[in-house]
């Protein structure tokens, strides 16, 4: 992919387009789908709040299947939407079987004489098809865990945006071949986003003799972390970068190309600034080298935070909607809910901006030439 999107920064073409955005319907299906679950479940739990807040915690976590919404038939049977994901584990030997056998977790999975539960999002082994998880004093479970390489739900939407990404910058690279550096089709909407990521972030914030090298890079974090967020707001509720797994890779790259770009200015400025008092040095010294953990540290829990208290915060709104249970309370909290929902979508591409700049802003410290006259 970074050879694809070498081609794109070449190019000193700019286009002013104008773009509708047509996903604040997203959020209205979300409501229907929010309605529906929770009718799902409201026949079987008394408390209201109780049932909006496990609601909100299933929603903020990875699953083995995905779930569009569900309802209650009047035998009392629970009817659930979606389709699932494949299970791999291995377990003495690999154990490959369909999520469908866990029925959303609410069944023990046998597979070649052993059994398997969900707990918490993690798979756990039973005793048999009654085994229970079994937890100490604090509340941690004690089962065996097998090694689990499954396609949860937000690996499956990883796969899915590389595809989208790829699919488009190919198509991109392809029409530039193709018109001798002129974009077609979807090229026209991504050029002037790859420009800005060039002329607005890495240029200013690397330089101009080194910014190119991080370019693909740059690229490739910005329209991964955008899209993520843009399909975490879709009902299927793929919250990737609400995984803090997910925002630390993201990090732990981004520290491994500052660390191994740094030149010697970059070091020495760490362990032996120049200019500065001896007994100063030997003091700032660890403080800089601990300082080079805490930014890919910073990155890691921003993101993730501000993904994570969106979604809790718009699904604690929506929730309202069914605490209050009357035309004013419910009309209040969904037009809140709506004006937070078009905010979540600022959100979305702000946090890949603000990713993306510190990323650039980070690399462009560790390839920064200082003139040692001064």
């Amino acid at each position: 992919m970074q050879r694809f999107l070498s081609h794109y920064y070449l190019s000193d073409m700019r286009r002013k387009i104008t773009r509708k955005t047509i996903t604040f319907l997203l959020l209205l299906i979300s409501f229907v789908s929010f309605g529906q679950e929770g009718h799902a479940y409201g026949e079987q739990k008394t408390d209201l709040k109780t049932e909006i807040k496990e609601y909100i915690q299933h929603h903020l976590q990875d699953s083995y299947d995905f779930n569009l919404t569900s309802y209650t038939k009047d035998n009392g049977e629970h009817v659930y939407v979606g389709f699932p994901l494949p299970v791999i584990l291995w377990d003495n030997g690999l154990k490959v079987f369909s999520s469908s056998k866990f029925h959303h977790g609410e069944t023990v999975a046998e597979v070649d004489g052993n059994f398997y539960k969900v707990h918490h999002s993690k798979i756990y082994k039973v005793d048999g098809l009654d085994g229970e998880i079994i937890e100490d004093a604090e509340h941690h479970a004690t089962n065996e865990k097998p090694f689990d390489f499954s396609l949860t739900k937000n690996v499956s939407m990883i796969i899915m945006v590389f595809l989208i990404m790829f699919f488009m910058f190919k198509r991109m690279a392809d029409s530039y071949k193709k018109n001798n550096g002129m974009p077609s089709g979807v090229g026209r909407l991504l050029e002037p986003i790859v420009l800005y990521v060039r002329d607005e972030i890495a240029r200013p914030n690397i330089g101009e003799k080194h910014y190119k090298r991080y370019m693909s890079y740059l690229l490739t974090v910005f329209f991964f972390v955008w899209i993520v967020n843009l399909f975490g707001l879709t009902p299927i509720g793929m919250n990737v970068t609400n995984n803090i797994a997910v925002t630390f890779c993201l990090a732990i790259i981004t520290y491994f190309i500052t660390t191994f770009s740094g030149n010697k200015n970059y070091w020495k400025h760490i362990f032996w600034m120049p200019g500065v008092p001896v007994p100063m040095k030997i003091i700032l010294a660890p403080i800089e080298l601990l300082g080079t953990f805490i930014k890919p540290f910073a990155l890691m829990i921003r993101l993730y935070a501000n993904i994570t208290a969106g979604h809790i915060v718009m699904m604690s709104i929506i929730g309202m909607m069914f605490v209050f249970n009357n035309w004013i309370g419910s009309s209040l909290s969904f037009l809140l809910a709506f004006v937070l929902g078009v905010l979540e979508l600022l959100v979305a591409a702000l946090q890949a901006y603000i990713f993306t700049v510190l990323s650039a802003l980070y690399f462009g410290m560790a390839v920064e030439e200082h003139d040692e006259a001064h």
